[in-house]
Formats: structure tokens, C-alpha cells, sequence
């Protein structure tokens, strides 16, 4: 309870090394990708890198919930942190001796998904027993905001620094932002849930444990399936974003740059909205509306002439805006309602099943611009989310989960 009177001195603390940590991890993910493009030209190695970076996360979200529920979770959050920054030290050695390859890459790449399919969870399993639970739309919603500020600020410096400096001192950002993640968390006290202690850890029970929890709150697992679902239309979607901007409103290399900086802004822009204040609001509601409205974004969208750039953008922004506010607004519920005992469990499987859709886009992009078409894919993915939207409005069960005062 005492953790919870002081919950913005901790989070100030928590923000301000994970803040740092976001942003350098940001800005090498992207200076990787830039340097392959440079390096190799190859769509099939940006494929295979972008597979690398999301394949191993993918698998363990499956399961890893159940240790991140069992161990020490501030623990866990500096050893993936560790594992993370050592594996980036190998390879920014390799750079300077001139000794890296691709394949050394790819598994620095998968070393990193190892180490966030821990620590993600974790951490979002651990703010609620550090915030009361009236604020923690507002915590999700700051956290959305160092998100998507890196998300704009990533690529940029990412860029710049390929043009001053060798990949192996860009790498060691990404090293000196773990460090300092690491050590605010040794200034700050993360309590454990109380687990029984009676019963010997068991993967399958403990597994079970957790999908019960889910299971027995009603309307959750409509609640997760239908967030599944539209990240199954999103995701696929957001990867054509490039391809649509050069085919279809012929534009350049700026013109993708800056639509996926309109995104980011969006996605920052809803973030400080949710962190701005508590709003006496049913976030079951909210998470529908901006299904609705990504939806529309998408199919109308598919539906603009070629001379229509600058609406696309405006329609790209909205999207990021209300993708921002229903991701805010799905952990928060989640934390508010799901046992913090297993919710490193939930995370866990939420992120794993999610990034799924994510794979599939990167491995269907062809296909869906050659054989499917750009603009029928974004219409047709948009109509099917704005579905998702509306029958969630009609969903009693579903809008019980957040019952406002």
C-alpha cells in the first residue's frame, strides 16, 4: 500500500530509465535496418530480419508468462535487460573487428525478442501493484507516449548517426540505454503477487491457471479475441503503408518517411491524451469507437484517388490516434480485472499470439499487393475491423468489464 502513495516518485524513476532504454533500442533497430538496406538491397533480407526479430518472442509468449508469474519480477526485468545489452556488445565487437555478418545479425535480432518476450511482460504485469487502479489508464497511456515518441525519434537518429559514426558505436547506445534501465530499477521496490507456495511449480497447471482467470471474467476473452482479431487486420495493413504511398500516390522516399512519422505522431499524440487525465469513461466503449475508426481510416483509405496524398496522411494520423487510445485503454482494463498473479501469464500470450499477424504480413506482402490488390486489401481489412467494432457495441458482457462510477 505504501508502494502505491508514492507511485509517481517510482514512476518517475521507472520512465526515466525505460524511457531512455526504449529510445536507444529504437534508434538501433532502425540504424540495423537502414544499414541492410544500404548494405544489401534486398527485400528478402529485411524480411528474414524482421522474421529473426519477431519469431522468437512470438514462440515464448506462448509460455514464458508462467516464469515471469514465478520469478522476481524486477529480477527478470534486469536480466532480460542484461541478456539484451551483452548480446549487443557481441555484435558491436564483431562490427569493429570487422567480422559481422548477416547471420550474425539476425541473431543478435532473436537474442533481443528473447530478452523483451520477458521483460514486456513483466513490467506491465507489474504496474498495478505499484499505481492505484484509478490511474492506470493514465500510466498506460504515458507509457503509450514514450512508445510512439520513439517511434518518430528512432528512425531519424537512427539515420543520422549511419552518416556520422560506424555501426558498432551506434550499437553501443543501445548497451549504455539497458545500463541505465537497469540500475533506476535497483532504486525502486517492485512487490511480487502472493503466490502458493504449497504447490510445486507445474508448466501445464500453471498454464491453466492462467487461461482460467481469463476465462472465468466474463466478457474477457471476447474482449481478447476481438483485440486478436483486429490486430490480425492491422498489422498486415500497416506493412502495405510504404507500398501504397510509392504505387499508388507515387511517392518518393520522403513521402514514406513521412507518413510513418504521421503515424508515430498520431500514436503520441493519443498517448499524452490518455496521460493527460482520468476520464469518466467506459473503456470498453472507447476500445470499439476506435476500432470503428482505424476501420474507416483503412477503407476510406483504399477507396482515395492518387492525387489524395495529403488526406491519406490525415487518415494515417487518425489512425495512429485511435490505435494509441484503444491499446491504453485494452491494458488498462486488463490490469484492472485480471489477478496480478497471472498477468505476467496474460501479457505474456497477448503479445505472442499478437505478433503472429505481424509475421504474416511481413511473409504476405507480396501477395497481397500482386495478387489481392493495394487498394481492395485496405478496403476489405478496414470494413472487417469496423465489423469487429460494432458487434463489440452490442456486447453487454464485454461492456460490464469497465463499469464507470
Amino acid at each position: 500500500m505504501e508502494n502505491k502513495k508514492n507511485w509517481k516518485r517510482i514512476f518517475a524513476i521507472i520512465w526515466t530509465g525505460q524511457g531512455l532504454s526504449i529510445l536507444s533500442s529504437a534508434l538501433v533497430g532502425y540504424a540495423v535496418i537502414f544499414w541492410l538496406s544500404l548494405e544489401t538491397g534486398s527485400a528478402e533480407t529485411l524480411a528474414l530480419a524482421a522474421i529473426a526479430g519477431m519469431l522468437p518472442q512470438s514462440v515464448l509468449g506462448l509460455f514464458v508468462g508462467v516464469y515471469v508469474d514465478r520469478w522476481d519480477r524486477k529480477r527478470t526485468m534486469i536480466l532480460a535487460d542484461s541478456f539484451i545489452a551483452l548480446c549487443t556488445l557481441a555484435l558491436a565487437l564483431l562490427f569493429w573487428f570487422d567480422a559481422a555478418e548477416l547471420w550474425h545479425i539476425y541473431v543478435l535480432l532473436a537474442c533481443r525478442s528473447v530478452g523483451s518476450a520477458f521483460h514486456s511482460p513483466a513490467m506491465r504485469a507489474s504496474v498495478p501493484l505499484l499505481a492505484p487502479e484509478s490511474e492506470l489508464t493514465r500510466i498506460a497511456g504515458i507509457n503509450q507516449v514514450l512508445e510512439s515518441f520513439s517511434s518518430i525519434a528512432g528512425p531519424a537518429l537512427g539515420a543520422l548517426l549511419l552518416t556520422v559514426t560506424q555501426m558498432g558505436d551506434i550499437l553501443l547506445l543501445d548497451v549504455l540505454g539497458a545500463a541505465i534501465a537497469c540500475t533506476t530499477l535497483l532504486f525502486v521496490r517492485i512487490p511480487n503477487p502472493e503466490r502458493d507456495r504449497s504447490l510445486k511449480p507445474s508448466l501445464r497447471r500453471e498454464l491453466r491457471e492462467g487461461a482460467a482467470a481469463i476465462v472465468r471474467i466474463g466478457g474477457m476473452p471476447q474482449l481478447v479475441l476481438s483485440a486478436v482479431a483486429v490486430l490480425f487486420f492491422i498489422m498486415p495493413v500497416g506493412v502495405l503503408f510504404p507500398l501504397m504511398t510509392l504505387k499508388h500516390f507515387g511517392g518518393g522516399t520522403f513521402e514514406m518517411s513521412l507518413i510513418e512519422i504521421v503515424w508515430g505522431g498520431g500514436a503520441l499524440a493519443g498517448g499524452i491524451v490518455m496521460g493527460m487525465r482520468r476520464y469518466r469513461v467506459n473503456k470498453i466503449l472507447l476500445i470499439d469507437l476506435m476500432y470503428i475508426v482505424v476501420g474507416l481510416t483503412f477503407a476510406l483509405s483504399g477507396l482515395l484517388p492518387p492525387s489524395a496524398f495529403v488526406l491519406f496522411a490525415v487518415l494515417t494520423a487518425l489512425a495512429g490516434i485511435s490505435g494509441s487510445v484503444f491499446n491504453a485503454s485494452l491494458v488498462s482494463v486488463v490490469q484492472q480485472r485480471i489477478d496480478p498473479a497471472v498477468q505476467g501469464r496474460f501479457f505474456s500470450l497477448y503479445s505472442g499470439v499478437s505478433m503472429m499477424p505481424a509475421m504474416l504480413g511481413v511473409l504476405g506482402t507480396g501477395f497481397f499487393s500482386d495478387s489481392v490488390g493495394l487498394l481492395p486489401t485496405f478496403v476489405l481489412s478496414g470494413t472487417v475491423i469496423v465489423g469487429i467494432g460494432i458487434l463489440g457495441l452490442f456486447s453487454r458482457r464485454m461492456l460490464a468489464l469497465d463499469r464507470q462510477p
